[in-house]
């Protein structure tokens, strides 16, 4: 290549200073190609991280999809063991269970031998599976023995099984006795327990009022249909709180004791009918009736 006549003339006369010059030339080009090729792998390299960022995202979305699952997992399980706990402590008290027999809150003691391990996210899964199974299995199961302890309870509360009056004790038993007005011997097909005056007068079972009105020698009287064959009645009251056709329950106040009718003195009269015919009601007080002793 031919050179212009003033860079050759340049060059005759200064050939140190021309040397420089074209070397610096020279580094000047490499260099430019250098940084070329760094621009490239520097593109490259940023290209990758960005891969490689994307690739993290999409693993961190993934996880945190998975986490949210399992807590998912984790709420219907915690609701699933609340609702067995609470059926549990509805049980112990139907079940007439002493405090402390079964405590639902305390956690049960668990142990085994190592080594242990990093559980992997499908054995995880596999174990909530497991874990809400039996679950739903206990629970279906206390579910249907707490419908046989109801049914049951139903049926104890259908039989005479409480004392009529609190705090009292029997004045006149069941069966044969001197008449209390001097006319003999006479055949008393209750019991007679002590009260007072206006003092509550209780059914001792559910039922269904029968008969509210007055009862020639009982005065004022209640009876109560217990639906199985059964009908206790109520006698010599002050005054009668329910009428025909409403819902006595075990325990509840449905008259107030007086001496109304044939009678020397306030008390509470019980008769107890099993299917027709009069019964003795000591046998149906239970163990409120076993302390109990005439006056």
């Amino acid at each position: 290549m031919d050179l212009p006549y003033r860079t050759r003339d340049f060059i005759s006369f200064r050939p140190g200073l021309a040397a420089i010059v074209l070397a610096s030339i020279g580094i000047a080009a490499g260099a430019g190609a250098r940084t070329g090729i760094g621009s490239i792998e520097v593109d490259q390299l940023q290209a990758k991280l960005d891969s490689q960022q994307a690739q993290f995202d999409q693993v961190r979305t993934h996880a945190k999809q998975e986490v949210n699952a399992m807590a998912a997992r984790l709420a219907e399980l915690q609701a699933e063991a609340n609702r067995l706990n609470a059926l549990g402590e509805r049980l112990t008290r139907i079940g007439q269970l002493q405090d402390g027999e079964f405590d639902f809150d305390k956690p049960v003691g668990v142990g085994g031998a190592g080594p242990v391990r990093d559980m992997k996210p499908g054995e995880l899964h596999d174990g909530l599976d497991q874990l809400q199974a039996q679950l739903q299995s206990s629970g279906g199961q206390l579910t249907l023995l707490e419908s046989l302890l109801f049914n049951r309870q139903l049926d104890q509360n259908a039989v005479p099984s409480r004392m009529p009056i609190a705090n009292t004790y029997i004045t006149s038993g069941f069966g044969g006795r001197a008449d209390p007005f001097g006319g003999g011997s006479q055949y008393h097909k209750g019991i007679d327990f002590k009260a007072n005056v206006g003092d509550p007068v209780t059914a001792v079972a559910d039922g269904v009022v029968s008969y509210s009105g007055v009862r020639s020698g009982y005065g004022n009287v209640i009876e109560i249909d217990h639906g199985n064959g059964y009908v206790t009645r109520y006698a010599h009251n002050s005054k009668l709180l329910l009428k025909v056709g409403d819902l006595a329950r075990a325990g509840q106040t449905i008259a107030k004791a007086g001496s109304t009718g044939r009678s020397t003195g306030a008390h509470v009269h019980l008769e107890v009918w099993q299917n027709g015919a009069v019964v003795n009601p000591r046998k149906f007080l239970g163990e409120q009736g076993n302390g109990l002793k005439r006056g």
